[in-house]
């Protein structure tokens, strides 16, 4: 016979007795973290992904054979098993040696707050479902728009699942406008109109989620001509205004310019205030990606790297890398709340119109979801307690340890630095000392198993990249510094392991 579930086991995290049920199965989670971080005992565990694969089925197996048996405590048994199988098979961004991707160590306080959120459980997809958090997102929301430049009192936005999201959104309400003008009919009703060839534009280093955003929205992966960029990979200017030339004089419709404020491989900001004149100049859109570096606006002495961002249509932010939120936390925003008509929804399930009349607000018609947590709350509890200040010291101190990481690879005999960082970011690679590894291909394959070498042993987690181009010599590994306790110490003992792992792989080749 199966043993009955405890009533413990049932209780909801909300409610006047919410907090006693969730009290002690958070002294359990916070309990396995710590057992699961002791027994990972670095950055991210040993072994291959098969190894932890199947320690993973292991686990669940066993957890499946003890079910239900009604042992005293057996009830929590699986919180506590599975949470410290995932600490112990997680990487670990607030280790020091954890420093491959834009993949933050969230504050304890953000992540504090978010169990709130987590536990009340608002959707923000009707005000009657989240009356306090629906103020509060639109509150947030002035004061990041202020934050870019905007006028709060015309700009609006929404929080987003990161910057995929809201490059959509950003090309969605580009492609709405430039369409619907072309074909003289709304988009979002009508459809792609069969006249006009539309094209956007955007660099060789931009993210990925151009082409997808091309791609979903019915203009195809084909529509996006790639700009070339510079060795910084920023943007080139000149280029852009050829390609918009180019485009115009075939009779092809230029649907939006996509400038990057902080690529993920360096970190470079493209040249806003020129792709600002390009773009009014042939009625293209801007949409600028700052979901990177979006954190330097926090910081006074870096604000001035993202001066023209204000200008852009739309914008792209992520406050779960230079923001140390837990995601997803991620923001669009655009200049003019009155681009958002095609987005515009009303359910009389959720917002009908007489309750907006009477004065109950809805956030439907901002977003591309309709159930859609509350992560305004944790951005604005950490703003709230640390102010732009506090988190500007945090930015700073990551830009600091990119720039001490560039002085240690160009001062070390094994490691070549790329270009110097411009956000929190250092692109270097390991150079072989045997002679028959310095080709540019054999290079390459030193440089990608090294990598991998660091991430079997559990030691390090390096980024990788490939530069724009073609052909071998690309490959290139990158520190991304988002821990601002992070010490230059450890910086330095991160890229001695980088190097003592390359003379490893020399060994072996």
């Amino acid at each position: 016979m199966t043993a009955r579930v405890p009533a413990r086991m049932t209780a909801l995290s909300g409610g006047a007795e919410g907090p006693r049920a969730l009290r002690p199965l958070l002294e359990t989670v916070l309990d396995a973290l710590a057992e699961g971080a002791a027994r990972r005992g670095g950055p991210l565990p040993v072994g291959t992904p098969k190894e932890l694969a199947d320690l993973v089925a292991q686990t669940l197996a066993d957890l499946d054979t003890s079910a239900g048996t009604g042992e005293p405590g057996a009830d929590a048994e699986p919180l506590h098993r599975l949470t410290a199988l995932l600490a112990q098979g997680s990487t670990d961004p607030a280790d020091p040696f954890c420093a491959a991707h834009l993949h933050c160590p969230p504050l304890a306080l953000a992540v504090a707050a978010d169990l709130a959120a987590s536990a009340l459980n608002p959707s923000q997809d009707s005000w009657d479902q989240a009356p306090a958090a629906t103020a509060l997102e639109t509150l947030l929301i002035r004061d990041l728009a202020d934050l870019v430049g905007y006028d709060p009192d015309t700009a609006t936005g929404v929080l987003t699942s990161g910057g995929t999201e809201s490059n959509l959104m950003g090309l969605m309400l580009a492609r709405d406008s430039a369409l619907t003008r072309a074909a003289g009919r709304p988009t979002e009703l009508h459809g792609l109109p069969s006249g006009p060839v539309p094209r956007i534009f955007a660099s060789a280093a931009a993210h990925f989620s151009v082409q997808r955003a091309a791609a979903l929205l019915g203009l195809g992966e084909q529509a996006v001509v790639t700009v070339p960029v510079d060795r910084d990979l920023r943007m080139d200017a000149d280029a852009l205004a050829a390609a918009l030339h180019r485009c115009t004089t075939a009779g092809e419709t230029p649907v939006a310019i996509v400038a990057t404020a902080g690529t993920t491989d360096t970190g470079a900001i493209d040249p806003l205030h020129r792709a600002a004149d390009l773009a009014a100049e042939h009625g293209a859109w801007l949409h600028v990606d700052a979901a990177y570096g979006c954190g330097a606006l926090l910081s006074d002495r870096l604000a001035p790297l993202l001066d023209g961002v204000s200008r852009a249509d739309s914008v792209s932010l992520d406050w779960h890398k230079l923001g140390w939120q837990p995601a997803a936390a991620g923001v669009f925003l655009a200049r003019h709340a009155e681009s958002y008509a095609p987005l515009a929804r009303r359910a009389v399930y959720l917002n009908p119109a007489d309750d907006e009349e009477a004065g109950y607000p809805s956030l439907l018609g901002l977003s591309l979801r309709t159930t859609r947590r509350p992560d305004a709350f944790k951005i604005a509890v950490t703003l709230r307690t640390l102010g732009r200040a506090g988190l500007g010291r945090l930015v700073d101190a990551c830009h600091a340890l990119a720039h001490h990481a560039a002085a240690t690879v160009d001062a070390h005999p094994l490691l070549e630095l790329h270009t110097a960082p411009v956000l929190t970011t250092a692109v270097f690679h390991y150079l072989p000392q045997r002679t028959e590894l310095r080709d540019p291909a054999a290079r390459d394959t030193v440089n990608a198993a090294l990598r991998r070498r660091l991430l079997r042993e559990g030691r390090a987690v390096v980024g990788r990249t490939e530069l724009p181009g073609q052909g071998p010599g690309r490959i290139r590994l990158k520190l991304t510094l988002l821990n601002p306790h992070t010490t230059p110490a450890d910086v330095e003992r991160l890229l001695h392991a980088v190097a003592a792992a390359g003379q490893a792989e020399e060994a072996e080749a």
